[in-house]
């Protein structure tokens, strides 16, 4: 059963491959924006840190020495909702847990085609212009991510609600990420770029018979 109660939530890993979590963030927040409460812990991942994580991140090995296993992180019980910037990397590497995801980059490519970056930090900029610096100075710092998402996430509820969006509930901005995470247009391949209403017949019954197919560009594919 899900209830009406969201984290907005990050985590840093050891990298791409088989990525354990080493630090992770969220805070508990309604959507009158009270925060009930926040939370940030490292953990152990029992195995090498990648140097490409580390350049972004900049935690090494050594600073997760005694901290406890990767393995005990759990989120806490009774959570609805996970809101973050590219939520399901962050939900993967949580355990894919049984609990819906609200992803402010869909957001806010939905809101913002325009933009020619829709990286969380370009975003910060993009909204509150040179007071960026401060705010972004640790990106890459879970509980320092989970603040920038909530403040992008403030902005793009205000700007739903200015178009007539019904924002009411945590399950109303669900309804509406979902839709927003359909491709309008071709992510990748020969037709990059191309409306995918206007993608050849053939080509998208090809697509659709593709092992692990991003089920929200099968969704697009399969629209009438």
């Amino acid at each position: 059963m899900f209830t009406e109660r969201a984290l907005v939530f990050d985590t840093e890993t050891t990298g791409k491959h088989d990525p354990h979590i080493i630090e992770a963030a969220w805070i508990d927040v309604q959507l009158d924006w009270v925060e009930r409460d926040r939370y940030v812990e490292r953990f152990n991942p029992l195995k090498p840190i990648e140097h490409g994580a580390m350049a972004v991140h900049h935690i090494v090995d050594s600073d997760l020495v005694g901290h406890k296993s990767h393995l005990e992180f759990s989120l806490p019980e009774g959570v609805g909702y996970l809101v973050g910037h590219n939520i399901d990397y962050d939900w993967r590497v949580a355990g894919e847990p049984e609990i819906k995801r609200i992803c402010t980059l869909a957001l806010s490519r939905f809101l913002h085609p325009e933009i020619e970056s829709h990286n969380q930090s370009a975003l910060m900029y993009r909204f509150f212009g040179e007071s960026a610096r401060d705010m972004v100075k640790n990106a890459h710092s879970a509980l320092t991510d989970v603040e920038n998402c909530l403040k992008l996430l403030r902005i793009f509820v205000d700007e739903l609600i200015e178009r007539g969006q019904s924002v009411a509930t945590w399950e109303a901005l669900w309804v509406i990420s979902e839709q927003a995470r359909i491709p309008i247009y071709m992510p990748f391949g020969k037709h990059k770029g191309a409306p995918i209403s206007e993608l050849p017949a053939d080509y998208c019954s090809w697509l659709l018979r593709q092992l692990d197919l991003d089920p929200y560009l099968v969704k697009a594919l399969r629209r009438d």
